[in-house]
This record gives C-alpha cells, structure tokens and sequence, in this order.
C-alpha cells in the first residue's frame, strides 16, 4: 500500500512538472510566433470543413512557436466561431477555435485572437447608429465611433466570451488606431462640448479650435482602449491585450493606456527598411515604459493594386525582416492567410520552420537586448502631429526614413527616440539628429541647445528645421527657403536633390563641407552642403536641405557618404567601426550583461515592387570590426560558437569577419 502511494505521489509529481513545463509563456517571456487570419464572411458556409486536429498538432510539433494568433473576427465584423454575442459565419462543421485552443495547450502554447476593433462592417450593417459620422454628417460604412455604444455593447462582451469560454490568453487588437476617423456623431459632439464647454464645432483646419477638436479625437481613441482594455483586466486580470500599432510610429506618444504588450504588422514589400525603422519606434517605448513588443511581418509579397496575386516569401526574406526586430530587442512573428474554411495550408509549415530555426538559434543573444546608445534619430511627435491629416499613420515619415536608412547603410548605429524619451536623457547620447521637423516644443529646443553647450553634438538637415537654429547657426540665412533641384557636391563626385533648399552664408568661426550647387557642375553658384561650428562646449552641424525627403526617394552613394562623413566629423569615436561593405546594418545591444554586435546582410531585392521573392543575397565580408571597449577574455560569431581572433591595443579591439549569411552576432565576453 506505501509502494502504491508512493508510486501515486511520483506520477502526481511528474504530471505537475510536465504541466508546468507546458505552461504557456506570457508575452514578455514570448520571442517567436505566428498569425493567422482570414477576415471570415457571411457568406462563408463551410468553417472548419477540412480543419483538423492533425494539422495543429503537426505544425505546433514542427515549428515550435511561443504563441500563435488566430482570426475570431476580421473587417467585415463577422466571428470565424460559433459566437452568441456577435454574429456567426453562415455556417461550420466545426468549432475551430475551440480546437486550435485544445491543441495550443497540449504543446503549452499561448493562443491569442486576431479582432478587429474600430474596423467592423457588420455592427454597422446591423447598428447604424454606432457609425462614426464625417464632417459633413455621411455615414462611414465601416469605422464605428469610440464615442457609441460599440465598446461594451459588442467588443467588451465578445472578449470577454472569448476569455471565458475558450480561456485565449489574450487579443490583438486590429483596425484600431489606424481606422480612427474624425467623429462628427451625436454623441462625439456632446463629448466635446462636455470637455471644452463650446458649442461651435470646427470643420476645416481654417476654423478656429480645429487643433483642438482634433487633439479631443486622438485623446477619445486612447481613453477608449483604456477603457476595454482595464475592463477586460478586471473580468480576468491574466488576459493580455494590445491595439494594434499603439504607441508606436502611428501614436508617438508616452504610454498611457493599459496595454500588456505593443505590436504592428509590416507592410509586405520593401519590410526590410520598413522593419528597421519601426523596430526603433517600439523598442524606446518597451523600454521606457517596460511593455514587451513584437513585429509582424505578412509571410507573402503582394501589390495593393492586386490584392490577389500574392506569393509567399522565402524563409530568406523573413529572416532578413525579423533580424532588424529581434537586433533591436524585440519579438518576431509571421502572418500566414488561412483558407476559406478556416483551415492553414500545411505547405507552408516548410517555410515556417526554416524561419522558427533561424530565430531560435538567435534567440540567446537577442531576446531581451537593450540597444547601447549612440545616435538619436529625433522622432518629433508634436511636429508629425501637427502636419498629419489623418488621426493616426505613419504617413508623412519621409524625412525621417530616408535619413536612418542613409545612416543604416553608413553601418551607424542609431535609435529612433521620441521627446519623451529624449527629455532629461540626452546627455546619454554623443548625437542628436534633428531630421526636417519644422516644430519643436520650446522647453524641449532650450533643453537641445543646453545639451550641445555642455559638450553634445547637434545636427540638423531640411530647411525648416534649420531655420528653428537660425539663430545658434554661425551662418546668414540669404533668403526664405524654396523648393529647387540642386545638385550635391561631395569628394568630387555629384548627386542630384530635390526640394527645399534654405541658402546659407557660413560665418567666420563655421566650417563647411560640401557644396549645394545650381548646375550639374563644380564650377557654377553653390552655397555650403553642411556647416558645422561650435557651441559651447559641443557643437551644431547643419543640413540646409531635405535630405532624407531625398534619400528615400532616389537613393545615392553620393548621399550615404556625405550624411555619415558629416557624422563622423561630430562624432568621432563610437563604441563600434564596420567596413567592407555598405550592404550591412549594425545594431549594438548589451544583452545579459554582454555586449553584442548585430551584423545583418541587407542585400537582396526587397526594394523592388516587381519582385516578389527571392532566395539568393550578395556576398558580404570581410568586414573589418573596431571596437572601443576594455579587453573581453572572449569574442565569438554566434550563432556559430565560433571564437574569433582579436588584437587589442589603446583601448580598442581590431578584428575582421568573413562572410556574412543573413544575420551575425558579434558577442563579446567581459
């Protein structure tokens, strides 16, 4: 009998390590996953026909991700589910939520929904009154008021089914922020009056208080996700939530909302870049305000004049976008489509697969990893703001895209740090780059300037942004700036620049480089590509033109090398050198103590809207590595195990790197 219970307690305990072994990890443990989603429609009659029990269980044995995301309610506001708070597929043989969650937790992975918030055609269809209304009183179709009875009539109880009934670990919430219109409805109007008292509501940007009635709108959106997302905490206080792009490049802005995580899904073509710049966004608010964040990337290219012709990527391409969101710290995941039935394609498992080992072998050095600064890449929220015509986008980002990719393939490493990051830091960072914002707060300009008098280094490119350091800049401004073609003059060499153009007269203590020239000769009128001079103790370097405008749009080597020799003047010693190629970026992190160098091959045709595939990159190496640190006992190539030999003298260490493959870790042991 003490054998047998013996024997009990055994098993008992055994049972209870293996359950919690395969406790599903929360978001902020999560590195790798992946979405699915078919936005299901009424007329969807067959959900779940050839769905199987099989399928998920071989893909979750395969590939091995941290969490999957699965659709419950798309665009059209219609439940892939047998739902009873919102409305149902025209029919299914099978729930299939109700077995991805089975199976989800039999390999102890996390599921998460895929619902579309702001975004619903259906509650509309049926509840016209809930419909965000324009300035001229028209109907939207499609986009509810956060202002209507949507949130806890529909959102609010159907997650909270969600929860309930299926114990999903969480939603990410889509159509959100982005969808966000100007609400003109009657009970927007009251909010609004309530608020403000006035009873004149302004329609056009000329009207007076139109800031104002806008700013109440982006203000209504985030008091809106506050309130399903602290509801949705007090019904179950495990359950995770995020809104789709929130706080990210759409809402640069401090987090407030109760969001448990940060996430937005990538464009489909030219992601790479796309990924870099984005990654940058969320990783200083995960850091700032400690919320974990993920990227995802759509596993397939597609043109959006033709929706429909779509080709999956190779697991190459993946990986290239997911090495710029994991060397900044953050998650990854993969948006795969599901058929019509609800249904994935087990074809595409191969690609899945490929991809989950290339980050899990990646996953030691980049999980966790905070960047190591270097370069501020100014992201101005009261300017894009300001400008933007719609509530929330990542549109009107030109300048600032333009200018880190030049800086990314002049291997600088850069982080892209809104006000509120920046604000009682700066001194943290040996550059700042103020990329063509035309507007900066006072306090946050008279912070600037006491930074560089101290010692920082300043620069500044695009006419209008120039014109806010007249004063500061050792140079006569000629004229009011005016939109031209010059031509830029750098190391004998010529690139032609559009846009405005501000003429400067460099004073007697400001050196200049380069030349703006008015003709496609060394010979005709120029005035100063750059000016540069001191201040204080630190220095201000100048761009009178639109560079990153520029860059973006017709990219030169002409271009990379004046911006980064124009870097290189001011700041003159980083931690990390990289030559040998202008096909790689650098991102620096330390990662457990450890410092770590991301070397990532940003070959490849991903620029180009003609192609939607490929599998091949250009060979890099050898690059040659500086780095100005105290002797390491140890640096490896991961994630080879590779030692790598060094020499060290002055206080820098000296070694090169051969090929370079998608993505290569530099790790240095102390």
């Amino acid at each position: 009998m003490v054998r047998y219970l013996v024997l009990i307690i055994i098993c008992s305990s055994l049972y209870v390590t293996q359950a919690q072994q395969k406790a599903p990890l929360k978001r902020k443990d999560s590195f790798f996953g992946l979405h699915f989603d078919f936005h299901a429609v009424k007329e969807d009659k067959n959900v779940g026909e050839t769905f199987t029990r099989d399928m998920i269980d071989s893909l979750l044995s395969i590939v091995k991700p941290d969490f999957i995301q699965v659709d419950c309610k798309g665009h059209p506001g219609i439940s892939s589910y047998p739902t009873t708070v919102g409305t149902p597929p025209s029919g299914y043989t099978q729930d299939i939520l109700k077995l991805w969650r089975e199976v989800t937790l039999q390999h102890g992975v996390a599921l998460y929904v895929h619902y579309s918030g702001v975004y619903d055609w259906r509650a509309i269809e049926l509840h016209p009154h809930w419909a965000v209304i324009d300035k001229d009183g028209k109907m939207d179709s499609s986009k509810v008021s956060v202002h209507g009875p949507y949130v806890d009539s529909l959102l609010i109880p159907q997650l909270q089914e969600l929860s309930s009934k299926y114990g999903i670990d969480g939603v990410w919430v889509d159509g959100d922020c982005w969808a966000t219109q100007l609400d003109y409805s009657p009970p927007a109007l009251q909010a609004f009056t309530r608020k403000t008292g006035s009873q004149m509501v302004p329609r056009s940007a000329e009207d007076k208080g139109y800031a104002d009635f806008v700013e109440f709108n982006r203000k209504s959106f985030i008091d809106y996700v506050e309130h399903y997302a602290s509801s949705l905490h007090r019904s179950d206080p495990s359950f995770q939530v995020a809104s789709n792009w929130a706080y990210s490049s759409f809402i640069p802005r401090p987090v407030e909302a109760e969001v448990d995580f940060l996430s937005g899904d990538l464009t489909p073509v030219n992601s790479v870049y796309s990924a870099a710049f984005e990654a940058r966004c969320l990783a200083a608010q995960g850091i700032k305000y400690r919320k974990p964040w993920d990227l995802m990337s759509w596993s397939f290219s597609m043109d959006w004049d033709r929706s429909s012709l779509q080709t999956t990527k190779s697991v190459l391409q993946l990986s290239q976008e997911a090495a710029e969101v994991i060397a900044m710290g953050g998650g990854f995941q993969a948006y795969f489509t599901q058929n019509r039935d609800g249904s994935v394609k087990p074809w595409q498992v191969r690609t899945m697969k490929g991809l989950s080992t290339f980050m899990r072998a990646r996953q030691p050095y980049c999980q966790g990893a905070r960047p190591i600064a270097q370069i501020a890449l100014l992201y101005s929220g009261i300017s894009h703001d300001k400008n933007l015509k719609a509530l929330f986008s990542n549109g009107g980002l030109d300048a600032i895209r333009g200018t880190l990719n030049a800086l990314l393939d002049g291997q600088q490493t850069v982080e892209v740090m809104m006000e509120h990051h920046l604000k009682g830091n700066m001194k943290k960072f040996p550059l700042i780059i103020v990329p063509e914002w035309d507007t900066l707060a006072p306090d946050f300009r008279n912070e600037l300037l006491e930074y560089i008098a101290a010692g920082g280094k300043l620069l500044i490119t695009g006419a209008k942004a120039c014109r806010l350091f007249e004063k500061e800049s050792g140079c006569i401004f000629l004229n009011r700036a005016r939109k031209e073609i010059r031509w830029l003059g750098h190391d004998g060499m010529m690139s032609a620049m559009e846009g405005q153009v501000q003429d400067l007269h460099p004073g007697e203590h400001t050196r200049s480089v380069g030349g703006l020239y008015k003709e496609q000769d060394f010979r005709s009128t120029k005035c100063p590509a750059a000016t540069i001079v001191q201040y204080g103790k630190g220095e201000i370097g100048m761009i009178p033109t639109d560079f990153g405008d520029n860059y973006l749009q017709n990219r030169t080597e002409v271009q990379r090398n004046f911006l980064n020799d124009i870097v290189h003047q001011l700041f003159r010693d980083p931690i990390v050198k990289v030559s040998g190629s202008h096909l790689v970026h650098v991102a620096l992190d330390s990662v457990g103590g450890r410092l770590v160098v991301n070397l990532i091959n940003v070959g490849g045709l991903h620029g180009d809207r003609s192609v939607f595939s490929y599998d091949e990159l250009p060979h890099i190496g050898p690059l040659s590595i500086e780095l100005k640190i105290p002797r390491p006992s140890k640096i490896t190539m991961q994630p080879y195990n590779k030692n790598l030999p060094f020499s060290y003298a002055n206080g820098h260490v000296t070694c090169r790197v051969g090929d370079i493959g998608i993505h290569d870790i530099i790790l240095v042991e102390r």
